[in-house]
């Protein structure tokens, strides 16, 4: 009985981790675990990103701030976000008027991440808007945050 035990103990063991993974994740961008420790280099700053449009589940994402820069003629935006292709920024909405500019920002994921896993992990990022003309005195409202 004890060497059917120890046989059974001994095929178990020796099987465990070499199991193929199914199609669909060796196919896709998994990250491979490994034993050691993961380390990654941190970027200085936000992270620049442009809007891809198309996405799939397209929403408004609030910013965190908007700074004016080139005289007043571009405002870069900083918001917390995910990691793409599961969170991309989709598209950019300005609407100026004579007292205010409101910028929406609109974020989704990448049509093209099917059978992709992504991290849950927030990373800033960033990006830019040019203003049809300077912002001089009017005020920056964040569309995502009207009602």
């Amino acid at each position: 009985m004890r060497t059917i035990l120890l046989a059974g103990c001994l095929v178990l063991a020796t099987s465990c981790g070499t199991a193929t993974p199914p199609q669909n994740l060796a196919s896709s961008k998994v990250a491979t675990l490994t034993s050691g420790p993961v380390t990654q280099t941190p970027t200085k700053g936000p992270e620049p990103v442009k809007p891809i449009g198309n996405t799939i589940n397209t929403r408004k994402i609030p910013y965190l701030k908007a700074k004016a820069y080139d005289r007043g003629r571009k405002i870069r935006l900083t918001w917390w976000s995910g990691v793409a292709p599961c969170t991309v920024l989709d598209r950019v909405e300005v609407k100026e008027s004579g007292s205010r500019v409101t910028i929406t920002l609109y974020e989704g994921t990448d049509q093209k991440a099917q059978n992709v896993a992504c991290i849950e992990i927030a990373i800033q990022k960033t990006t830019t808007v040019k203003l049809k003309t300077p912002l001089g005195k009017r005020k920056i409202v964040d569309g995502a945050k009207l009602k």
